[in-house]
Order: C-alpha cells, then structure tokens, then sequence
C-alpha cells in the first residue's frame, strides 16, 4: 500500500484529536503556574533552614517571594478579557449531581468504566480550581498584611503569619499532588501544552463533554446533563 503523503496525513492527525483549550488559556496557565512554582520555592528556601542556608541571599529570596505572590492572581484576571477563559470558568464553577457521583467513586478508589462521569472537568479539577483561587487570595490577603506592616495591627499581623505560614504547606502539598496527576497523565498533559486532546482519550474520560463541533466548545451543558440522567450511567 503506497503510504499517504504527508499533507494528507496531517489533516487525518488533526482530525482525531480536539480543541480543548484556546492559546489564551494555555498562557494564563503557564504564567500562573511559574509564579505560583517560584512563590512556593522562594518560600521553601525561607523556611527550610538546610534550603535558606545553600541559596543564601535571603533578601532577594523574600523580594522574589513578595513579588511572585502578589502577581499571581494577575493572569487569571487578565485572562478574563478571553471569552473562552470565562467560558471555563463559568463550568469550573457549576457543580451538578454527576459531579458528586465522581467524587465518590474517587472516594472509593473505583475506576469503573461510567463511575466517572465528568464534562469538559471532572469534579477533581473543580475542586482543585476552587482550592487554589481561594488559596491564592488568601495568601495575597496574609502576605499584604505581613509585607505592609502599617496596614493593621499586630494582633491582625501575628494571625495573618499563623494563617500564610500554615497555608503556604498546604499549597505546596496541593501542587505536588496536581504535578504528580499530571505527570499521570500524558494526555492531559498535551491538550495543555498544544490546546488539543485525542476524541478517544475526551469520551473516555470526560464523556458529558460535547465534542462534535470539532472545537470542544461545549461544557457542563443542561444537555449533556439530561442525556447523563437518560441513561449514559
């Protein structure tokens, strides 16, 4: 059989894999993720004795710690002038009973065929989103309160550092489990390095999402949902 030739090769490749997410998206990601990775490690080299006392420099470590968590929020709000970006958020931030049935069988460990339904993201991605926007803002709040000193009082200040100190561990633990599902999850990993996704790897693992336009445009949509309910179980 005389092989295809390469441009027509490319289309069939191209065909077999969706959109999932615009470049937008995929900056805002990447940008998020390089101040939130040099927040945590600035912090780490703060607070590990062993880590502050091989970089050294602890001045330029705190300005650098200062500086990447109060710019960490700004991609996100940046991104907001992306239809797309608002789009994602609007699913990230709509939670429906397929979504609880996900978590419990997460819970149970169950990787049953049809025990995870999920949209565009399932419910472990809207739980992490929700988590770290929040995380995020909070340590922001904390960090201010502790970087301007003249902006509350002491009482407030002593208890912003117990509140970042402690949340700053759990954010670091958090983004080492999200690293680790990524690193998890080749797939994953391509539809947000490149912006698409193989169809079979979407009707697999987030079979509510409304691929066949091509563009993966739809979501957690009152359609998908009700055809959930009819059956797909």
């Amino acid at each position: 059989m005389t092989p295809l030739p390469e441009t027509a090769a490319a289309p069939a490749a191209t065909a077999r894999r969706v959109r999932r997410f615009t470049p937008a998206e995929r900056w805002i990601h990447r940008t998020t993720a390089a101040l939130l990775g040099a927040c945590v490690v600035s912090a780490a080299c703060l607070y590990v004795p062993a880590l502050a006392q091989l970089v050294g420099r602890r001045a330029l470590v705190v300005t650098v710690h200062e500086w990447t968590g109060i710019l960490a929020p700004v991609p996100a709000l940046l991104g907001l002038a992306s239809r797309a970006f608002r789009a994602d958020l609007g699913r990230l931030n709509r939670f429906g009973p397929h979504d609880r049935r996900w978590l419990r069988a997460a819970l149970r460990r169950d990787h049953s065929p049809g025990e995870r339904p999920a949209g565009k993201f399932n419910a472990g991605q809207k739980v992490y989103a929700a988590w770290t926007a929040g995380a995020v803002l909070v340590m922001a709040a904390t960090g201010s309160l502790m970087w301007f000193t003249g902006l509350a009082p002491l009482m407030w200040r002593t208890s912003a550092t117990f509140v970042h100190d402690w949340l700053a561990l759990a954010v670091g633990i958090v983004v080492i489990g999200h690293i680790g599902k990524a690193l998890a999850d080749p797939e994953a990993r391509r539809g947000m390095r490149t912006g698409r996704v193989d169809r079979q790897w979407a009707a697999r693992e987030h079979p509510l999402w409304r691929t066949e336009d091509g563009g993966g445009d739809g979501g957690d949509t009152a359609h998908d949902q009700g055809h959930y309910k009819r059956g797909v179980r």
